[in-house]
């Protein structure tokens, strides 16, 4: 069985993208496992399972947000889940994801996935938080296996003062309601939790009007 077999079971709807937009997903999966054994990427107890553990937990985010918009994801790492929105984006060349990597290497990564899959994304060797001012206007904030859901806040609270409109995603795991318990004692926000099809138990958070508690 096939990656696009397993993965025509995995969504309701598996023809949200195309089958070439699959091949380049599983082409990104092939240079992960092939970059890994140089650099760690991704826990490496979690290789075995990288096509569901986190090619496919990325991938729910175009699924729930298709629409073609400029995103930033943050601490992009292996590119999960900025690189395979990025994928999704090429198909109808339109939208933008800009990978802010501090990690000069995990920065060289993604330039070469970008390179062999024609992804929609540039890359950003910079800190989150000098990347405000060297980016275009963002539609959309997405992060996976970054940081609290308080200090995730923290770091997009500046691009909402600049667009009150932009909507954030965040990929959390099975504490997820404890984050989002703390970081309400700080945070206004709207907040939609859709569960993970990837992990029971966990969720990706759809956040929007942001704004600091008094």
């Amino acid at each position: 069985m096939t990656q696009f077999d397993v993965s025509k079971g995995f969504f309701p709807d598996s023809a949200f993208v195309s089958r070439e937009t699959w091949d380049k997903l599983s082409l990104y999966a092939d240079l992960v496992r092939k970059w890994q054994i140089s650099i760690n990427l991704i826990s490496p107890n979690t290789l075995p399972e990288l096509w569901q553990r986190h090619v496919l937990d990325s991938l729910q985010l175009y699924w729930l947000k298709p629409q073609s918009m400029r995103w930033l994801d943050m601490g992009s790492g292996a590119g999960f889940p900025g690189l395979v929105t990025a994928i999704c984006l090429a198909e109808h060349q339109q939208g933008w994801v800009y990978l802010v990597e501090s990690n000069n290497k995990k920065a060289a990564f993604l330039r070469q996935v970008i390179l062999e899959t024609g992804a929609r994304a540039s890359v950003h060797p910079i800190r989150i938080e000098d990347a405000r001012h060297k980016l275009e206007k963002i539609d959309a904030i997405s992060a996976r296996a970054l940081a609290s859901l308080s200090d995730l806040l923290d770091y997009a609270a500046p691009y909402a003062e600049d667009n009150p409109s932009v909507q954030m995603w965040f990929h959390k795991g099975l504490d997820y309601l404890g984050e989002v318990g703390s970081a309400r004692d700080l945070w206004c926000f709207d907040l939609v939790e859709h569960q993970s099809l990837a992990q029971d138990g966990s969720a990706i958070l759809e956040i929007s009007n942001l704004s600091k508690r008094n």
